[in-house]
């Protein structure tokens, strides 16, 4: 039996809990994160979110930034709708309770690389948990949504699947790892809030829970365009310790006065970048990634510690604490970083509200492209962009379904009948293994195109391998990531060999400078139909 609801909603980070909260209460909304609520990637954000709120700052200036950062290929609708909106957004998670720092009787506001003012509300150093923590209590108490924790969608619905005629999305496959049943969820609005794509690389300052691209491959497999998946962003500074996999030292160190500093102690971000450790993200890891290629250095040094200690405490709690039980006091001594794979600017194409291709699907957050990010995302504009078009898209689907009602369709159970459980399940990890390795390796920070043809070649092979794979087994979650993440691979090195050139966070030897036009790379599905009316 399907459940049913007015709108489902993949994805319980800030873009998803955002839209959730903001429908009106007579709609029954479902809410699916594939772990826990607090696992995905919003948790981790340690920065802050950026919005104009000192008085010499303008969202011109915050406009300008966003350019200046993606390498001029920002879209001016998404950019305008996205800094017009950030001080509103930001007052509505302090209504909903965000605990952001205050100084005095004003909010604190720090400053991280590529912007000109100081503009980033934060709470300490760890603003994605205070974010998530709130947004998840004020879900909770809502009468109309339901959390289903432990649930991650297979594939989509659409009517087309169904021969129902006229194409759009009512529903998912949904698989409930607790009990390993799959079964359908309908709706008369379907949204993938599922995060990125960082997943695909070695890499990553993602934790378990998310960035497997799902909701950019179910998308594309139900027919919906994608775009810029060559735009992968490394965060330059992810700590470099064999215990910890993904701890992200936020932007905001750099912010306050940090300094990276080669093995021998010497600075050499100013070498790079008149802005030095202040330039935008793609600037910094790439001259991180050089420094230590050259030098044949596994990691590099993030010094805050001529800063006085109590500053760094204050500022920095969670990530002293952490590095702290590491052996590393970071008031005393610089910490071991490298760069790592952090956000995916591409993804499903929309609209400035959130539609996809096909009608009655939308995606927000860093599953979709609106073109806010262009070639790489500024800091601090992720948050952003989850809280403007959460919203954004909630008011678009309420006046959608103010005067409709719920379409009654008889879909099919997910047919099991022709697969076993798996006795192999180690060649899921070896394939995941292999993925993540070559893709760091072939299509990571610089790139050329013989790295991006033996990328394409084994992602060919390993697709078929998983394909066969997911026919002949009972799925799994691992099996769905994996399957996602092979197909997400693909479509970022299809991007990445279209784009012969340099620009922001793809850079290649055999291209290294940026051609005068201005393009974005859209990839459109063999089964592409456009479904919006």
């Amino acid at each position: 039996m399907a459940k049913q609801f007015d709108v489902l909603i993949l994805g319980s980070g800030a873009a998803g809990l955002t839209l959730a909260l903001n429908l009106p209460s007579h709609l029954r909304v479902a809410v699916l994160s594939k772990g826990r609520l607090e696992h995905g990637a919003t948790w981790w954000a340690q920065g802050g979110i950026a919005g104009v709120f000192e008085q010499s700052d303008t969202t011109e200036a915050h406009a300008q930034d966003t350019f200046i950062a993606g390498a001029n290929l920002s879209h001016r609708d998404s950019v305008d709708q996205t800094v017009n909106h950030g001080p509103e957004s930001i007052r509505w998670l302090i209504e909903q309770g965000v605990p952001f720092t205050r100084s005095g009787d004003d909010y604190h506001l720090t400053r991280e690389g590529g912007h000109s003012h100081r503009r980033i509300v934060h709470a300490a150093d760890a603003t994605g948990r205070a974010i998530q923590t709130t947004l998840m209590e004020r879900a909770k108490a809502a009468d109309n949504i339901e959390l289903f924790e432990h649930h991650i969608g297979v594939d989509l619905i659409t009517r087309r699947k169904l021969n129902l005629g006229a194409n759009a999305c009512i529903g998912a496959y949904v698989l409930n790892q607790t009990d390993s049943s799959v079964e359908p969820f309908l709706a008369q609005r379907i949204v993938l809030a599922t995060g990125g794509a960082s997943k695909a690389y070695l890499y990553t300052t993602n934790s378990d829970g998310g960035a497997s691209g799902d909701g950019i491959a179910m998308a594309w497999r139900a027919g919906c365009r994608i775009a810029n998946m060559e735009f992968n962003q490394f965060h330059p500074t992810c700590l470099y310790h064999p215990k910890a996999k993904s701890l992200l030292i936020t932007e905001a160190v750099r912010g306050e006065g940090g300094v990276l500093l080669r093995p021998d102690g010497t600075r050499f971000m100013q070498d790079f970048d008149e802005r030095a450790e202040l330039a935008p993200r793609d600037i910094v890891a790439r001259s991180i990634d050089f420094e230590m290629k050259r030098l044949g250095s596994e990691c590099m040094y993030l010094d805050i510690s001529h800063k006085p200690a109590e500053f760094v405490k204050e500022h920095f709690p969670t990530i002293y604490e952490r590095c702290l039980e590491l052996g590393i006091d970071i008031t005393k001594e610089p910490i071991p970083v490298v760069p790592a794979a952090h956000y995916t600017c591409g993804g499903v194409i929309t609209d400035t509200a959130g539609q996809t291709d096909l009608k009655g699907l939308y995606a927000i957050g860093e599953t979709a492209f609106t073109g806010l990010h262009g070639a790489n995302r500024l800091a601090s504009n992720s948050l952003l962009e989850c809280v403007v078009y959460g919203s954004t898209a909630a008011k678009a689907i309420s006046t959608e379904l103010a005067d409709t009602e719920m379409e009654t369709i008889e879909v099919p159970p997910w047919d099991e009948s022709q697969v076993v459980d798996s006795d192999e399940d180690v060649v899921i990890s070896h394939n995941w293994d292999e993925l993540r390795r070559f893709m760091w390796d072939y299509v990571g920070i610089v790139r050329t195109n013989k790295r991006l043809e033996r990328a394409d070649h084994r992602v060919e092979l390993l697709q078929r391998e998983i394909q066969d794979y997911y026919k002949n087994y009972r799925v799994s979650k691992y099996l769905i990531e994996l399957r996602n993440l092979a197909l997400v691979s693909e479509l970022i090195i299809r991007c990445a060999i279209k784009r012969t050139e340099s620009r922001g966070l793809h850079y290649t030897l055999d291209y290294p400078e940026a051609e005068p036009d201005l393009y974005d790379t859209v990839l459109v599905p063999d089964n592409y139909h456009w479904s919006i009316d």
